[in-house]
């Protein structure tokens, strides 16, 4: 008989457990509960859009749409796309389920996203993100909350240090345009020098030209003109509130001029906080304003901030994880025994304990699985203690052992 060939995991993808999963879901929990002192609110959505919703929020030209989505006709015709970002489709559901009753919404969420790209360390082609976006809010309030709960949720995370705040302002549209023109002269008169990439970037999308990698592009990106000439005074306000409110919330930051988003519906604030901890790659959490999304999904004018984050990258940066430990496991030694462990183990889950049962090996084996898996107590029942109506309860940790009555156990354990 021809031997079956074991199917492989696909490439850039990941099966994730123990320690690795316990930094993941350390992430999350972590996640979902600092949002919830700021009063976000958990939202879930599809994971696959129709193609329109990425390909006119994120921008045909960017490498994101013209390189590395995942898109694929339905058997009814519709071409659709498995998500790479959830900005785009919390920017959907904005409107295609009313929501704009509700402004301003401050919303959270988390889960798989999807990208064809070169799988490298912290990257992957299906990965993970949590995001957090504020919905029909103008005021530079936003920026400053979601760049302090940004702050907060590293710090808890333990992560913050060598974590350093990267802003700047993008400007009000005025501003955008006339320092667009600027840099489109400045790039134009050296277009000579430019690298193959820039040149494409120029004529759609220069902006971009200012975070080149290229060696050849750095020269002249570096002496392209700054911004600051070309804030409006209303701009400039607005970049000196979020400012002074990172100041006011203690949160520290440092100035990027060079920092941008290529895309023309964002405006005023952009983003990163950095680390130097993961290499060339060291982004960690990113966002900024985007007041001209909605527009470009057909909506009205609304304002919108938001941010990102990597869970697989957030979790790289993670001290080892506590290890993980249950209240108890029950080691039954015998047919009678096993079978009233069965009941025991449900009624102690019912009260609240987490347990386990090791039904397998002799009391060694048994007793080695419990304080494998951090167990605080193990539960001996047999034979002597089922006909005294009671178990044998051992102190992993000291090795102490007491008798305690079947029907008093859970309370004994929850008191332990």
């Amino acid at each position: 008989m021809a031997r079956i060939e074991t199917p492989k995991r696909v490439r850039g993808t990941q099966d994730i457990f123990g320690d690795e999963q316990r930094r993941f879901a350390h992430v999350l929990r972590t996640f979902e509960r600092v949002h919830g002192l700021y009063a976000f609110q958990r939202l879930d959505l599809p994971v696959f859009e129709d193609t329109q919703v990425f390909a006119r929020s994120i921008g045909e030209t960017t490498d994101v749409v013209s390189k590395e989505m995942y898109t694929f006709p339905d058997r009814g015709g519709d071409l659709l796309t498995l998500r790479p970002e959830f900005t785009a489709g919390i920017a959907r559901a904005y409107l295609t389920e009313g929501w704009q009753q509700y402004a301003p919404l401050k919303l959270a969420t988390s889960g798989a996203v999807f990208r064809y790209e070169r799988p490298q360390k912290g990257r992957y082609r299906q990965f993970h993100q949590i995001d957090a976006e504020i919905l029909g809010a103008a005021e530079p309030a936003a920026d400053v909350e979601l760049l302090v709960m940004a702050d907060q949720l590293l710090s808890e995370l333990g992560i913050a240090e060598g974590v350093t705040l990267q802003l700047n302002t993008l400007g009000d549209a005025e501003t955008r345009d006339a320092w667009r023109d600027a840099l489109v002269a400045h790039f134009e008169a050296h277009r000579d020098q430019l690298s193959e990439d820039s040149l494409v970037r120029l004529e759609k999308n220069p902006l971009r030209i200012l975070d080149s990698k290229d060696p050849r592009d750095r020269p002249i990106a570096d002496a392209a003109p700054d911004i600051d000439a070309y804030l409006t005074p209303e701009a400039r306000a607005f970049f000196e509130a979020v400012t002074a409110g990172l100041d006011a919330a203690g949160v520290a930051w440092t100035r990027n001029a060079r920092l941008v988003r290529g895309l023309d519906y964002y405006r005023h604030t952009a983003f990163e906080f950095v680390t130097d901890r993961l290499g060339s790659q060291g982004t960690v959490l990113a966002g900024g304003r985007y007041d001209g999304l909605i527009e470009s999904l057909g909506g009205p004018a609304t304002a919108g901030v938001g941010w990102a984050a990597g869970v697989e990258r957030l979790a790289m940066l993670l001290d080892e994880p506590a290890r993980q430990t249950i209240d108890a496991v029950v080691v039954p030694m015998g047919a009678a025994a096993e079978l009233r462990a069965t009941g025991l183990v449900a009624e102690l889950r019912r009260a609240g304990l987490s347990v386990d049962m090791a039904y397998k090996g002799n009391m060694k084996r048994r007793m080695q699985k419990a304080d494998a898996q951090g167990a605080r107590h193990a539960i001996i029942l047999g034979d002597d203690e089922l006909a005294a109506g009671v178990a044998a309860v051992k102190v992993l940790a000291d090795g102490t052992q007491t008798q305690v009555a079947l029907a008093e156990l859970a309370g004994a354990l929850a008191r332990a």
